[in-house]
């Protein structure tokens, strides 16, 4: 019988007492969790907004617009882009600023998931939905009363990307807290194991390689960052809130980082480039982080420096791919190397995807094109990525076999005097008999024979069951 980690004891002895709202249904959970979370997160951004318009002149903003605009920041942080007026579509947002919807939608995840006493993982994805729906809701409502002369969130976004975010977060807390991770990653396939194994290392690599090279970056610049700042002059209140949004729009930097070392770079405006080759930039905005971009005409940078940049996503490959042939070894050479790919294909996908999330535009003008091309990203990283993990994987699974193959491996059959039979299948073994009347000296050709095939019982074990049903 399944039963749920859930009712287990407490370290001291005591049994588990049952979270508030225990006993409700499932969609009264869902709800009361959605508006605990936007609730949350606009009494956080309405303090912000509040501190900046006293901070700053607000001539013309009343109370109202001080509402509508914590409401249109809370979409922000939701990536919700918006239409400014006299600018035009806004969709270059800080994705630093999702940290805090997501970590609330995770405990919002996590508390329905035990409120509800769910034991299987379908029931975590009802109960994701059962978040996910009046979260969505609530964001179209936010997107309908935010609206105003200024600023017009995008309703159908606000739909979409909260819905998805809420999806995702809360299934992730919610599963979280069915069972630790090492026992869900138990339910999975270990060659899909293995496959997310080496994506997920071969990410990482690249990410700690994103972020060294744009803080660099940002240090050998600190004088125009220092320019830039001094010539705002935002004030302490102004300053905090400046600081604020440059370290929301950190992902964002990291992640164009990344589309740097692949090789296409990305732009900032429409017929500009950022690339190992070299870079071509028009006038920037005074915002101080981009003082980290070369300005103007810059050629290539250094031979040495381009060469190592550019070798990154292979070294993140060969990673992912010996995380891979460690994980799970293939039975055959092709084999380690097709899945190796794989891990390529699939860091490929989600690079194209945070590619995406990571630009926009800003503006119909000369800055409808910000950010590096999701489908370049997508498919260089994955020839790279994915070429330099089925090397690496073949490679690794051919010294692992040859390092755990018995002495007669390679081509050789064992010796029949001292090999002994498997039950239940044809085999080399002691006391077998040969086929044939002459019982000539073994030439290795020799083929041997278990008599006792048809009677004798299975000596391999069933494999371990898997599925919702082995969580205790």
């Amino acid at each position: 019988m399944t039963s749920s980690v859930l009712h287990t004891r407490r370290p001291d002895g005591g049994p588990r007492t049952a979270p508030a709202g225990a006993g409700r249904p499932l969609a009264v959970l869902g709800a009361l969790a959605a508006c605990a979370v936007a609730g949350t997160g606009l009494a956080i951004l309405v303090l912000l907004v509040v501190i900046g318009w006293m901070a700053a002149p607000h001539a013309g903003l009343g109370l109202t617009g001080v509402l509508r605009t914590a409401a249109t920041v809370w979409l922000i942080g939701n990536h919700v882009g918006f239409v400014l007026a006299g600018t035009g579509r806004i969709g270059m947002l800080p994705l630093g600023l999702v940290l805090l919807p997501g970590a609330l939608l995770w405990r919002a995840g996590r508390w329905v998931v035990r409120a509800s006493g769910a034991v299987r993982l379908r029931q975590v994805g009802a109960a994701a939905v059962a978040v996910a729906v009046p979260y969505a809701t609530l964001a179209v409502a936010l997107a309908v009363v935010g609206r105003s002369s200024r600023a017009a969130p995008s309703v159908p976004q606000a739909a979409v990307a909260c819905f998805l975010l809420a999806l995702a977060a809360a299934g992730l807390g919610g599963a979280r807290a069915l069972a630790p991770w090492a026992q869900l990653s138990g339910l999975m396939p270990t060659r899909l194991r293995s496959v997310i194994l080496g994506t997920t290392g071969a990410l990482a690599v690249l990410v700690a390689v994103g972020a060294a090279l744009g803080g660099a970056s940002l240090a050998a610049h600190l004088g125009r960052f220092g320019s830039i700042n001094e010539a705002l002059t935002p004030g302490a209140v102004g300053a905090a809130l400046l600081l604020l949004a440059q370290v929301g729009y950190v992902p964002n930097a990291i992640i164009w980082a990344i589309s740097f070392t692949l090789g296409p770079g990305f732009a900032f405006g429409t017929g500009t480039v950022v690339a190992p080759a070299g870079s071509a930039l028009g006038t920037l905005p005074a915002f101080p982080m981009l003082a980290a971009l070369p300005a103007g005409l810059h050629p290539a940078v250094p031979s040495a420096l381009s060469a190592v940049m550019l070798a990154m996503p292979y070294v993140a490959g060969a990673f992912g791919g010996l995380l891979l042939a460690r994980s799970a070894p293939a039975r055959a050479l092709e084999e380690a190397a097709l899945w190796g790919f794989g891990c390529g294909v699939l860091a490929g996908c989600v690079l194209a995807g945070l590619a995406a999330f990571a630009g926009g535009p800003l503006g119909n003008g000369r800055l409808a094109a910000v950010g590096p091309s999701p489908w370049q990203v997508g498919v260089v990283a994955g020839l790279e990525i994915g070429v330099a993990a089925a090397v690496t994987a073949a490679v690794a699974n051919w010294l692992r076999y040859r390092a755990t193959a018995p002495s007669g491996a390679g081509g050789e059959p064992p010796d029949p005097a001292s090999a002994s039979w498997a039950p239940g299948s044809a085999s080399w073994g002691t006391g077998a008999q040969p086929c044939g009347a002459d019982r000539a000296p073994d030439s290795g050709h020799t083929i041997y024979l278990n008599p006792w095939a048809e009677s004798a019982p299975a000596a391999v074990p069933p494999p371990p069951r898997r599925g919702p049903a082995s969580l205790p």
